[in-house]
């Protein structure tokens, strides 16, 4: 079976369980000062499997499915049909890597709590645009936009929205791990920049 789908199912089965059994979320949410201080390292991971609701869960999942698919595809070609291990790697590291910064920053906050994959899932979707920078992304489902010129826009609104902190949404997270996402190839195989910059051509032309 793809591992997407296994990953997919594994996360809504926790998200369903946290929805009936609070204490899970504290338990399993991420919590810098918990990781810190009482060193409970599992909640860098265990928090990218509970969402906060129906929603929250839906949302992460179809972007997941949507993307990783292709990604799983791309890794298959640049890694010799390591797709799904690669695939594996970039959505756990990415999910740590995402909240890294928060992680420093409320380090010492023992109120500050976060929960869902959208870091991870930030992560699949720039590894896909860093393959296809031209690939149309669809702005509110709706709106066909090419995913380079998505990502710079995701990238702005993102740091924009940490630096106000007017909502309860991990913009740190979505934009860290946009980041890992992007360079996560290149990490593994740096000669796929050249290829980046051979797709990204007719528009630097």
């Amino acid at each position: 079976m793809n591992v997407l789908i296994i990953l997919i199912a594994a996360i809504g089965i926790v998200s369903s369980i946290a929805f009936s059994q609070p204490h899970i979320f504290d338990k399993y949410k991420f919590n810098a000062y918990q990781i810190i201080h009482r060193k409970e390292y599992i909640r860098l991971l265990s928090h990218g499997f509970i969402h906060g609701s129906w929603t929250h869960l839906l949302v992460n999942m179809f972007v997941l499915y949507s993307f990783g698919n292709a990604v799983i595809y791309y890794f298959n070609q640049a890694f010799s049909g390591r797709g799904n291990i690669m695939f594996l790697i970039l959505f756990f590291a990415g999910l740590v890597f995402s909240s890294m910064y928060s992680l420093f920053k409320e380090k010492d906050n023992p109120y500050y709590s976060s929960i869902g994959a959208s870091g991870a899932v930030s992560a699949v979707v720039f590894a896909s645009i860093f393959f296809a920078p031209y690939a149309k992304l669809y702005l509110f489902f709706a709106i066909p936009i090419p995913g380079i010129i998505f990502g710079v826009a995701y990238l702005v609104y993102s740091r924009i929205m940490a630096q106000r902190n007017i909502d309860n949404v991990g913009h740190d997270a979505h934009f860290w791990g946009a980041i890992f996402g992007f360079v996560f190839p290149i990490i593994y195989k740096p000669s796929l920049f050249l290829h980046f910059i051979h797709e990204l051509m007719p528009f630097l032309k």
